[in-house]
């Protein structure tokens, strides 16, 4: 069983890790307008920030370190959203482009809240 858990584990890491990388793609091939180079520098912290605090949520050294971590990759990831709806709804990139991306930052949402509900 605990094997599972140390699995599940790597595997969240390796899907944030993921994620971040699939960030920093996006904001790469953004345009360099004044605008954009502002939501850039935002999207760029949060989005890679979901991964490093997952990282440090696991090798957290407490239960309650652990769930701070968890609630920050949290915040960091609805962040991110917001500001890739920004790009959206200010036309700078088609919701087409993000779709994909956006439906795994709200998944990522979902399974990180769903882990700070539980109790342990």
């Amino acid at each position: 069983m605990n094997d599972l858990k140390i699995n599940s584990d790597d595997n969240l890491q390796t899907r944030t890790k993921q994620y971040a990388l699939r960030v920093i793609k996006l904001v790469s091939s953004l345009p360099k307008t004044t605008v954009s180079i502002a939501i850039k520098r935002q999207l760029i912290r949060s989005g890679t920030s979901v991964a490093a605090n997952t990282r440090a949520a696991f090798r957290g050294r407490s239960k309650k370190e652990y769930r701070a971590k968890l609630g920050i990759v949290v915040e960091e990831a609805d962040e991110s959203l917001f500001w890739m709806e920004l790009l959206v709804e200010g036309k700078i990139i088609s919701q087409n482009k993000l779709s994909d991306l956006m439906e795994e930052t709200n998944a990522l949402i979902s399974i990180f809240v769903s882990l700070l509900k539980k109790k342990e």
